[in-house]
């Protein structure tokens, strides 16, 4: 299957999905590199992403976000984004053009037992918003993005890295 592989492999989904957690294990699977997309945020900013997001605002947060991404130069590797990273269009696109966009998909209701403080991990609401309201809104950007979506509902590591690697193979095959 490693011939068959795109040049890179970007998570995208909400926060608490397991991009990083899957991400790892499936670059150490394909001897792919991982990159956490948010690790490189704060080693560039060196500064946490709850700091940047305390000191710059929303928005702030979010150029920072989208400039990091859409500069990110890598080959051969697994990227796990941040959960904002849909709200870049230039990353987006960028992240189009150097590999396919795999999206975790997961329910509400499983989403919300899996997180804790979100504050605490550095996750972008605006003032009054609630994990509905950026559930709604995201979900619709991370199906616009995606070559690949990978429901996980019910699924534990092993059977979502299964599916993603078996979406992967066919998407390869079919020419996507």
């Amino acid at each position: 299957m490693e011939q068959k592989l795109p040049e890179n492999i970007i998570l995208i989904g909400m926060p608490g999905v397991g991009k990083s957690t899957l991400g790892v294990i499936l670059a150490k699977e394909i001897g792919y590199r991982f990159v956490d997309s948010d690790l490189v945020i704060q080693q560039q900013e060196d500064r946490l992403l709850r700091e940047i997001i305390e000191e710059e605002g929303v928005d702030g947060f979010i150029a920072i976000e989208e400039q990091v991404n859409a500069a990110l130069d890598v080959q051969h590797s697994v990227i796990s984004t941040g959960g904002s990273v849909v709200y870049g269009p230039r990353a987006m696109e960028h992240f189009r053009q150097i590999g396919t966009i795999v999206y975790l998909k997961l329910s509400y209701r499983a989403l919300k037992r899996r997180l804790g403080n979100l504050h605490n991990r550095g996750v972008v609401l605006r003032d009054g918003q609630t994990l509905l309201d950026i559930y709604r809104e995201r979900c619709t950007l991370y199906e616009k993005y995606a070559d690949i979506v990978v429901d996980e509902s019910g699924k534990n590591i092993e059977e979502t890295l299964l599916l993603v690697r078996e979406a992967l193979e066919g998407a390869q095959e079919s020419g996507s």
